[in-house]
């Protein structure tokens, strides 16, 4: 971490993807502010204006004052271009490229799930939400649960996983050391002492507006394998971060709930339309997120299954998936060169054969 990192975020007109952009262009904050204003328009392409204050430094005053902020008051910081950034989280095309902490970022390094759902839950979402966490404990110890404090499912969540022994983080919606809501103080406190971290993108220099709670959530979306929603109404800053997910090519799941209950509208309506994955036990969300525990010896004393011969266009499809992260369609067909209809056919032949699975959102992953 560099002054020019947090530099790089408060240079006016920049703007995350803006951010992410200019990395991949030179590699490092340090490297864009060493920049000549020829390869910052060329290079670039960057607008004149924004160019201007790389070139003057602009931002660097807010910086120094920001890191000596972070210090009096025990902030830390990481930026994405160093190893302890979460990984699945730099993949994002949005992704923040300071996070400030307080507590073991390193609890992002972990299998991470992320949990949320509306602020008024239920009974019935309270103990959906605890029993599938304790089960998760149970075959996954080193897991780590990942919500946004917030009240109701969020925060559930958050107590769920300290009384299960797992590490926890909250990706909050505005500047540390504070929370919000200042009625979760205590559990932040828990959160950090128990191995996990309070994580935020804004510095104490941000304009408070509220408008950074759906921000935040592409967060919670973006460093998690998966995402379950345990709770949702029919719209809400949940069903934004289920979007998110699914638009990351993460694991979207849902635990249905009763249809006449407004608390369960939003996931009953993810389940139908196939946007989710319907979960009700903390083994439905290992498989659906193919975690390969290996603890199970049935399991492992069974022969590996062979796949059948495969044909030229099956071979050239199977060939697209690169490592084990999912595809969407749309990519399959880009990489394949395959007409619609034909992909349509070798998926199907495919997933017959035990090569490949269908996840939510028209996405495929190789087994």
């Amino acid at each position: 971490m560099t002054i020019e990192d947090i530099a790089l975020q408060m240079t006016p007109g920049i703007g995350v993807k803006g951010a992410a952009h200019l990395l991949e262009v030179f590699g490092s904050a340090r490297a864009i502010f060493e920049a000549s204003a020829e390869e910052l328009s060329e290079r670039a392409r960057l607008r004149p204006d924004p160019a201007r204050a790389l070139l003057r430094k602009k931002a660097f005053p807010m910086a120094e004052r920001e890191l000596l902020y972070c210090h009096k008051h025990g902030i830390d910081t990481i930026a994405s271009t160093d190893d302890g950034y979460p990984a699945l989280l730099r993949e994002t095309p949005d992704y923040p490229h300071v996070l400030y902490f307080k507590g073991a970022v390193e609890a992002l390094s972990a299998p991470c799930l992320s949990v949320v759902g509306t602020r008024d839950a239920t009974p019935y979402g309270q103990q959906m939400c605890n029993r599938t966490i304790e089960g998760l404990a149970a075959r996954m110890p080193r897991l780590t649960i990942v919500s946004g404090l917030a009240f109701g499912i969020d925060v559930t969540a958050h107590h769920a996983a300290l009384a299960a022994g797992l590490r926890t983080v909250a990706i909050v919606a505005n500047p540390l050391p504070g929370v919000t809501p200042t009625q979760h103080t205590a559990v932040a406190r828990d959160i950090i002492d128990h191995g996990g971290a309070v994580v935020t993108e804004l510095h104490s220099q941000s304009k408070q507006n509220g408008s950074f709670y759906l921000a935040r959530n592409r967060i919670i979306a973006g460093v998690s394998a998966g995402c379950l929603v345990v709770e949702s109404h029919d719209t809400g800053g949940s069903l934004f971060t289920a979007h998110c997910a699914d638009s990351y090519n993460r694991t979207v799941m849902a635990v249905p709930g009763r249809a006449t209950d407004r608390a369960s509208a939003g996931t009953n309506h993810l389940i139908r339309n196939r946007k989710a994955q319907l979960v009700m036990t903390a083994d439905d969300i290992i498989d659906a997120l193919m975690w390969d525990l290996g603890e199970d010896p049935a399991v492992l004393q069974q022969p590996r299954r062979e796949l059948p011969p495969l044909s030229p266009e099956e071979t050239r499809l199977l060939a697209c998936f690169q490592d084990a992260d999912p595809l969407p369609v749309e990519a399959l067909a880009a990489r394949s060169g395959l007409d619609p209809g034909t992909l349509s056919v070798r998926l199907v032949e495919l997933e017959l054969a035990g090569a490949v699975r269908q996840l939510p959102g028209n996405r495929y992953m190789k087994l």
